[in-house]
């Protein structure tokens, strides 16, 4: 069975669940940073998923990136499945910004993060849902 590691409950809100994955926004008004969470028992890596899983998390990751680079016009998207600290496969999607804090360095230790107000964060989500890719995912 399905459960969200407990550092992504408390670090994330619930966006939406995607066909396979949970959506979540980081709590981090430094950067646009969203996460994908195969919704998935006890996996690590993205080779631990069957093929068919596989092929989805990638649209779900590409109708999010792209909703990214619309919605955003960053300079460039990091888009990565680490696993040093939570282990259960997450996959985060950050639009980054020439002009952001810990340009051009990873983004990881570099500084706080900067908590959303809950009105602030239901913005993102709303634009994120509202984003035809995303849309046609639910």
């Amino acid at each position: 069975m399905f459960n969200l590691d407990e550092r992504l409950q408390n670090d994330t809100y619930f966006v939406a669940n995607l066909p396979i994955s949970q959506l979540l926004l980081m709590n981090d008004k430094q950067y646009p940073w969203f996460i994908l969470v195969p919704r998935i028992a006890d996996i690590s890596e993205t080779c631990q998923l069957s093929a068919s899983k596989q092929v989805g998390v990638l649209a779900e990751s590409n109708a999010l990136s792209q909703a990214l680079l619309d919605l955003y016009v960053p300079t460039t998207l990091n888009v990565a499945a680490l696993g040093n600290v939570v282990r259960q496969l997450h996959i985060h999607h950050i639009a980054r910004f020439e002009h952001d804090k810990a340009w051009p360095m990873p983004i990881w230790g570099h500084s706080p993060s900067v908590a959303y107000s809950d009105t602030e964060a239901q913005l993102l989500i709303n634009q994120i849902l509202a984003y035809a890719k995303i849309k046609e995912l639910l």
